[in-house]
């Protein structure tokens, strides 16, 4: 079976095989997400699959050179039985090359409707938060050139816009560190040359050929999308040129929103709609699709269809309130007020002393060692039943806000509303027990990061 992920050699119509990726290569392809600091620190996602053990070794040979060093990160989701023990294999094999290695482990909550998204976003939370954990600002991905343009004709077939037709972007900001991908023009074959080359082996996954997932499917369709012109390497070209055309455009929206929004550090936000309704529709468009995700706590934007009739409304003087992403629009004294759907928050998490714990897709929350057993962080809900000390701080904020506030309780009720300022145990006591409960959401209002006012 042909896939996209075996045919660099037939786009080449030559015979001799690929050849490894140099580590004056990878240096080039590191050079753009320069300068880094000295002796650099770089965690590399590695499954154990051909390409993330080559990103990981090149990715040691590069940081070796600059005094630096890797640490090897695979997160053992427990789908499948063989996990843990590849898990093991590959701590084996990356030790045996003096590269550290780390086994983070992750488990499905009861009821997941979307099992491989919901592992997705925790490989990422789970790596990111041991970036936190040990001062790493830089995350490696083995993504690489038919990754790329697998993922421009999926989205192609969902209808996606300018923004999922760019595809993977080479740099992307997470909460505590910057998720780098310096293989995207690199293909899957280079990369398992560069691993034969060395005489190291890899694991094969099973998934990777199984025809339930859309991606694999579309690789067993790789020999006619080749005869069409569709070979991976155009693809990933015209994913890089639609890239540049985004960030050209992620400019302007920056420049839109920094004069219509005003983002509150509880999650919620004002909005001029004046400036919306002046934009262009598509600079409009993108700006209104960022602040859905960044309020709503989201990884993707809304489908650009209900994007353009809620930009459509806005345009023309919202009158009534209306949701999206899990957001609500309510028009307020000449003003938009956008904030959290309560219907859409996610449940109460458990905190533990010491430990840091993401809610809502939108706020990190973390205790310190001397906090007590059986705090949890979820919404305040009716904010009638607040304690009488808290109401007038409450009154300060919009009314429709006040009910997806970030909560501390413990077994007899609410403990504290950190973005009130107020706690039934005294301020002093909460900000021992408390080191922070921050807005952090899966994405900035912008590409240049500014989150809060």
């Amino acid at each position: 079976m042909t896939t996209l992920k075996t045919v660099a050699v037939e786009e080449a119509s030559v015979s001799a095989p690929p050849s490894p990726l140099s580590a004056d290569e990878f240096a080039g392809l590191m050079a753009p997400f320069g300068p880094f600091e000295p002796r650099p620190l770089l965690a590399v996602a590695v499954s154990g699959g051909a390409d993330s053990l080559a990103l990981c070794l090149l990715a040691h040979h590069w940081a070796q050179r600059r005094g630096g060093g890797v640490v090897g990160l695979t997160v053992d989701h427990g789908l499948r039985p063989e996990a843990a023990t590849e898990a093991r294999q590959v701590a084996t094999w990356l030790t045996a090359c003096g590269i550290a290695h780390r086994t983070l482990a992750w488990r499905a909550a009861a009821g997941l409707r979307n099992l491989q998204a919901a592992a997705r976003t925790g490989r990422y939370a789970l790596l990111d938060a041991w970036c936190r954990d040990s001062a790493c600002l830089h995350l490696l991905a083995a993504h690489h050139r038919e990754d790329q343009a697998e993922t421009f004709l999926l989205r192609l077939a969902r209808g996606s816009g300018l923004d999922g037709l760019a595809s993977m972007p080479a740099e992307r900001a997470l909460v505590h560190c910057r998720l780098l991908r310096p293989l995207l023009p690199v293909s899957h074959d280079r990369l398992t040359a560069s691993l034969a080359a060395q005489g190291q082996a890899w694991i094969e996954e099973p998934s990777n050929r199984d025809r339930r997932y859309a991606r694999v499917r579309l690789r067993c369709s790789a020999t006619l999308l080749i005869r069409e012109g569709l070979t991976p390497a155009r693809l990933a070209a015209t994913a890089q040129r639609l890239g540049r055309a985004r960030a050209a455009l992620e400019a302007e929206v920056a420049e839109l929103l920094a004069e219509a929004a005003v983002l509150h550090s509880a999650g919620f936000a004002r909005l001029d709609a004046a400036p919306f309704s002046a934009a262009p529709p598509e600079i409009g468009l993108r700006a209104l699709a960022r602040l859905v995700t960044t309020v709503g706590g989201n990884i993707y934007p809304p489908r650009h269809e209900r994007l353009e009739r809620l930009f459509a409304l806005l345009s023309q003087g919202l009158d009534s309130g209306r949701t999206l992403g899990g957001c609500r629009f309510l028009p307020k004294r000449g003003t938009i007020l956008v904030c959290r759907e309560p219907s859409a928050v996610a449940p109460p998490s458990t905190l533990a002393p010491g430990a840091s714990v993401r809610w809502d897709g939108r706020f990190v929350a973390r205790l310190s060692t001397a906090a007590p057993e059986g705090l949890s962080l979820g919404a305040l809900g009716n904010p009638t039943e607040a304690p009488p000390e808290f109401k007038e701080r409450l009154a300060a904020l919009p009314g429709a806000a006040r009910p997806t506030l970030p909560t501390i309780r413990d077994l007899a009720g609410i403990v504290a509303v950190p973005h009130l300022h107020c706690a039934k145990i005294g301020r002093e006591a909460v900000a021992a027990m408390i080191e922070t409960v921050a807005f952090r959401p899966e994405w900035s209002l912008t590409a240049s990061g500014f989150t809060v006012v």
